[in-house]
């Protein structure tokens, strides 16, 4: 038997996984899938049959920036990279970024808890407001028990530095963190959910209007939070590709 005959199932596995989450999945996640089904494979031979299958997920597109110059005090980087908790609501990171469809732009604000990846809330607007930010924090807050007291990481936005926002925040004994200015790897856990959602479920799709696309991107969170394995621990949901 050759080698494309030993692997024939194991490679019909491949693609029923890939094509399952609709190319969303690279050989990591395929890899840890076919486990969870029961079966022992290496994620060295995943790749190589994902490769001659010509399976491969989406490359992500850049970011929304939102500086727009001094507004208030930054916070000092307390979070310094490490995007490791050990139970929920000990570390949120936020941000907000944009998509544009035939011409117009719909805005995305989300909080991330580090513990489990999970989009503990998020918020939709077609502009970049301080509302959109400030209504998601309302969600946040509205989940958090009164006892938890996460530390909130962002970037300098002007958003994140509003007298309004920064009050919320205390009144619920919530200490602030922010990146460096510039320094988009001190918030790379919001950074790698904001490539993985744009590559999975923007770029591939065709969108007639915002609206729709406000509609996918409420299922895709849905299914990022439920059923999306996370690579960093094994379990669902995560900002892990």
């Amino acid at each position: 038997m050759d080698a494309d005959d030993r692997h024939a199932d194991l490679k019909a596995q491949i693609r029923t996984v890939f094509e399952r989450h609709k190319g969303r999945y690279g050989y990591r996640r395929v890899t840890a899938a076919i486990r969870q089904a029961g079966h022992l494979v290496n994620h060295k031979t995943v790749q190589r049959l994902m490769q001659q299958l010509q399976l491969k997920s989406w490359v992500r597109p850049k970011k929304y920036r939102a500086w727009q110059g001094e507004i208030g005090k930054a916070a000092p980087n307390l979070l310094q990279r490490q995007f490791e908790a050990t139970g929920a609501n000990q570390k949120w990171v936020t941000d907000v970024t944009e998509f544009k469809v035939n011409g117009q732009k719909l805005y995305l604000s989300p909080v991330m808890d580090l513990y489990n990846g999970e989009i503990v809330a998020y918020q939709m607007d077609r502009r970049p407001s301080f509302e959109l930010v400030n209504s998601m924090l309302k969600k946040a807050l509205a989940k958090l028990p009164r006892k938890d007291k996460p530390l909130l990481h962002s970037d300098q936005g002007w958003h994140y530095r509003m007298p309004e926002f920064r009050r919320k925040l205390a009144q619920r004994e919530l200490t602030q963190s922010m990146s460096r200015k510039g320094n988009c790897l001190d918030n790379a856990a919001m950074e790698s959910f904001f490539g993985t959602l744009k590559s999975e479920c923007f770029k591939k799709q065709r969108f007639t209007c915002v609206e729709q696309l406000r509609q996918t991107l409420e299922c895709y969170i849905h299914y990022y939070n439920h059923e999306r394995i996370m690579n960093r621990t094994g379990n669902r949901g995560g900002w892990l590709v």
